[in-house]
């Protein structure tokens, strides 16, 4: 899928469990125009990811449920073109592990939280800026 021109035909599926996280993340992506669809756990994302078109999946890696690894790994196991930033704070083991896991599965960033608003738009726009992938290997 080619990055739509028009913010506002942009499309991203926001994932996480932490209510405040998620709301203030949603309000800051609509402010930049574009569409958001919130998923409380992986479940919840994937169950949204089959039904739906995206552009960019932003997803949590520590939440109840389904975790943000095995959703990146499930949403890269159907072979569609999406381009996937993974979010963490932490957890009981070492936050970088948990990032450095995402992006060998299939993220194509890693962001640590906490983070400035305007450093995680430049990112949002970065990632934007490059052709979605469809596998965890494939070269971006």
């Amino acid at each position: 899928m080619e990055t739509p021109v028009n913010p506002t035909q942009i499309r991203v599926l926001l994932v996480d469990d932490e209510d405040a996280i998620r709301e203030m993340l949603d309000l800051l992506l609509q402010r930049r125009g574009f569409q958001v669809v919130q998923a409380r756990d992986g479940n919840e994302a994937l169950r949204f990811y089959r039904e739906q078109e995206f552009d960019l999946v932003i997803t949590d890696l520590i939440m109840p449920e389904k975790e943000g690894i095995e959703t990146i790994l499930e949403m890269r196991a159907m072979k569609r073109p999406i381009r996937i930033i993974a979010i963490s704070g932490g957890g009981r083991v070492d936050q970088s592990m948990h990032l450095h896991l995402a992006k060998s599965v299939g993220a194509d960033r890693v962001v640590s939280k906490p983070f400035l608003p305007a450093d995680f738009l430049k990112i949002v726009d970065e990632i934007l800026a490059t052709p979605a992938r469809i596998s965890a290997r494939e070269e971006s």
